[in-house]
C-alpha cells in the first residue's frame, strides 16, 4: 500500500512539520493568537493549507513570509522541512536587517562590570555621587 501525500493539511500540523514551531500545540496557539495569516487573512488552526498559498508567520520579533511548496503531515529532518516552503526575498532581507539592528543595539548597550568595585573604586564612586 503506497503512502500518498495529501494535497492539503491543517495549518497547525504544517507549521509543526515545517519546523516553525517545536510542538503542534505551540503552532495551534500561534495560529489562534493571530500570529499566522494565510493569504493575508487570520485563520483558525483547523484551516487546511495547500501548495501555492502565502503564509505570514510571526515568531517573537521575527516575521517570515513564505510560500507553501509542499505539504506534509509528518515532521522529518530539517532539510526535508526546508523543502516544504520558499521564503520570499523581501522577507529574508527584512529578517537579516532586523537581526543586524538587534546585534548593533546589543553591542552598544552598557555592559555591567565583570567584578564588584574594590575599596578604591568605591571611594571614587562615592566622591563622584556626592559631587566632591
Amino acid at each position: 500500500m503506497p503512502s500518498e501525500q495529501p494535497d492539503k493539511v491543517r495549518i497547525d500540523r504544517w507549521l509543526w512539520a515545517a519546523r516553525f514551531f517545536k510542538t503542534r500545540g505551540l503552532a495551534a496557539r500561534a495560529v489562534s493568537g493571530g500570529h499566522v495569516h494565510v493569504n493575508g487573512e487570520r485563520v483558525k488552526p483547523s484551516r487546511r493549507v495547500g501548495a501555492g498559498e502565502m503564509l505570514r508567520i510571526r515568531r517573537g520579533m521575527v516575521e517570515f513570509v513564505v510560500e507553501v511548496i509542499a505539504v506534509s503531515e509528518r515532521r522529518g529532518p530539517a532539510k526535508v522541512a526546508a523543502g516544504l516552503y520558499r521564503e520570499t526575498p523581501e522577507s529574508l532581507a527584512s529578517r537579516e536587517a532586523a537581526a543586524e539592528t538587534r546585534r548593533l543595539v546589543r553591542a552598544a548597550a552598557v555592559k555591567p562590570p565583570a567584578t564588584r568595585p574594590d575599596k578604591r573604586e568605591r571611594r571614587l564612586i562615592r566622591s563622584f555621587v556626592r559631587g566632591e
